[in-house]
């Protein structure tokens, strides 16, 4: 997944450039990507995530900064999240189901259920399906969630996690999912 951030501001763009690309994973810091001022900035940022634009805005001053960030939950295609995008996410999905593949880069049955767990999305339009990196960067996410193999897939509904599976067991998953959806 890649995102663009598109930068505008009142006092000029300084240093930054005007259209920026990262991955969630290597960058994950908004604001790192604006700039530092000891006068009170306004950006706007436009973020393009496939075909969906979200806003976000960044108010900096020499002693705080403040992001906030639209989540939105979004059907039929795997999520990249981070520690910071996850809860989001999952709030915005309201009644919906979530599913969160934990996995991690190194991981050989992880890369062996990506392609499955993508299939998974493009069926299940009704389902969010989410995946987070295990890298360092969640950390707190990972140990929030009490993440100790990967991959482990935690089901979601109405915010709380009903259901875990770990290793790589599609359709163990698959059932899983359809108990949660039905209940």
């Amino acid at each position: 997944m890649e995102l663009r951030l598109s930068i505008s501001s009142s006092h000029g763009l300084a240093s930054s450039p005007a259209i920026s690309t990262c991955r969630p994973t290597t960058c994950g810091r908004f604001p790192a990507l604006v700039g530092s001022s000891a006068v009170s900035q306004k950006r706007s940022l436009t973020m393009m995530m496939g075909s969906k634009m979200k806003g976000v805005t960044v108010v900096r001053s020499s002693s705080s900064e403040t992001t906030s960030i639209e989540a939105e939950a979004v059907t039929g295609q795997v999520t990249e999240v981070t520690k910071d995008t996850f809860w989001p996410i999952v709030k915005a999905a309201g009644d919906k189901v979530v599913v969160l593949d934990m996995y991690a880069q190194w991981c050989g049955p992880c890369k062996l259920m990506a392609p499955k767990f993508q299939k998974m999305s493009e069926k299940n339009l009704d389902v969010v399906f989410l995946k987070l990196d295990c890298n360092q960067d969640n950390k707190p996410l990972t140990k929030e969630l009490g993440i100790k193999v990967v991959p482990t897939f935690k089901i979601l509904k109405d915010g709380k996690v009903v259901k875990e599976i770990t290793g790589a067991k599609i359709d163990e998953l698959a059932r899983a999912i359809e108990t949660v959806k039905s209940s």
